[in-house]
């Protein structure tokens, strides 16, 4: 078991499935990296992937950290771990990987696991619509968030932008579902916050 899994409340089942000997997790040549004090995030067009390829639910992630944050703290939603498939795209989700993520995993049920804040909702909008072949242009003016799709205008105010509220405008049904904290911006936040209580 690593030590600052451990410190941080990371369940032995969970350090077990992930099989993390350190906190570097490689995505294809970069590298995030996470240490008491500090997270780094590779920029790539690569992933990190984790668990079973022929897993029925894949849940996809900012970063190998918050995959492992999320199923910390949802563990008691999953009695068999061999059902699930991790996959951390990094800061910034490519067209490459969501092609890539669509023809490895079809007909899977899909868990978007990206922050509640802005840039995070923007993630689950990007991610489902490129897993269904729907390229969208996200544009950001001081008072809304524009959503070109399917050359279409779509606008909304940031604060109440979701992929829910996208699908809603747009039509696009996805059929992903979406998880956040309920208290804090990320799951990763939630673990270190209580690990310090």
């Amino acid at each position: 078991m690593d030590p600052e899994l451990t410190a941080l409340g990371v369940p032995e089942a969970v350090q077990a499935f992930f099989d993390v000997p350190e906190l570097m997790f490689n995505y294809g040549g970069h590298f995030e990296h996470f240490g008491t004090g500090f997270h780094r995030v590779p920029t790539t067009p690569n992933l990190w992937l984790a668990g079973k390829e022929l897993a029925r639910e894949v849940i996809i992630t900012s970063t190998a950290m918050e995959a492992i944050a999320y199923l910390s703290v949802n563990l008691h939603r999953y009695s068999d771990l061999d059902t699930l498939s991790f996959i951390a795209l990094g800061n910034l989700p490519h067209y490459g990987q969501l092609q890539w993520i669509k023809s490895h995993y079809p007909k899977r049920k899909f868990t978007l696991v990206f922050g509640k804040d802005l840039l995070g909702r923007l993630a689950d909008i990007r991610v489902a619509a490129g897993l269904k072949n729907q390229a969208v242009r996200l544009l950001r003016t001081d008072l809304q968030i524009q959503i070109m799709c399917n050359d279409e205008v779509y606008r909304f105010d940031p604060e109440v932008l979701s992929l829910s509220a996208f699908e809603k405008a747009s039509g696009l049904r996805t059929g992903f579902r979406t998880s956040k904290p309920k208290e804090f911006d990320t799951y990763l936040e939630q673990l270190k916050y209580h690990a310090n209580q």
